[in-house]
């Protein structure tokens, strides 16, 4: 059995170290002075004295909230959460491209290997190509077409002022109108005892009140516009 040599050394300072308090406390404590007496309100804490006011000068008061003053509450946040879903939603990254050309994995991005073409260093870089110009050119064409054909549609569906002359004659033919179907009206018998007799009879009424309406529009109104439909 394995007995170690300082087992007796271990054993006397043991032995040595006890006996030195074996006492009820430390043997040598030094003994309060009567004079540091506990006194009253002495543990409690002191403020600092006011500051008197120098060369006439008033200290600015003390900022004390007011009553309708709330304290900003600040929310904890789940910031494991918050880093979850942000990586959830996340686009991924992609991956570098690199290039191995040893047979024990030895790689080096490929970018600046100059073996990718760098389409930023090309002469034309940047130019518009000219088939975009041409068809540019061409559909600004086709809308300038457009708008003029559209600007000549609408000034032939203008409205146009009826001259003096063409108005007298319109209501001269609308009046010989009126009198021919009138004559008509007054034509017929006194009694309506057939369908075909009432039937005509509600016609005629009907072009004479229209008759009416238009010679009467044409006469309150000196300028007429008629539209080409």
């Amino acid at each position: 059995r394995y007995i170690s040599k300082y087992r007796e050394f271990v054993k006397h300072e043991a032995v040595k170290n006890k006996s030195q308090w074996k006492t009820m406390g430390p043997a040598k404590v030094a003994v309060p002075s009567p004079n540091d007496f506990l006194q009253k309100h002495s543990k409690e804490p002191k403020l600092a004295p006011k500051k008197k006011e120098e060369d006439g000068k008033k200290l600015l008061p003390l900022s004390v909230p007011q009553r309708t003053y709330r304290p900003v509450i600040r929310i904890k946040k789940n910031f494991i959460n918050k880093n979850a879903v942000a990586v959830i939603r996340g686009v991924p990254k992609k991956p570098r491209p690199f290039c191995v050309d040893t047979r024990q994995g030895d790689k080096y991005p490929l970018e600046p290997s100059g073996l990718v073409p760098k389409y930023i260093k090309k002469k034309n870089y940047g130019v518009t190509p000219k088939y975009v110009t041409r068809r540019n050119e061409e559909i600004k064409r086709k809308k300038e077409e457009y708008e003029a054909s559209v600007l000549d549609k609408l000034k032939k569906k203008a409205m146009k002022t009826l001259s003096d002359e063409e108005r007298t004659n319109i209501l001269k033919a609308l009046k010989k109108n009126w009198e021919e179907i009138n004559h008509a009206y007054q034509g017929l018998p006194i009694l309506t005892d057939t369908r075909y007799k009432k039937i005509h009879k509600e016609e005629l009424e009907i072009k004479l009140k229209q008759l009416e309406h238009d010679i009467a529009a044409i006469e309150k109104h000196k300028n007429v516009y008629i539209a080409d439909v």
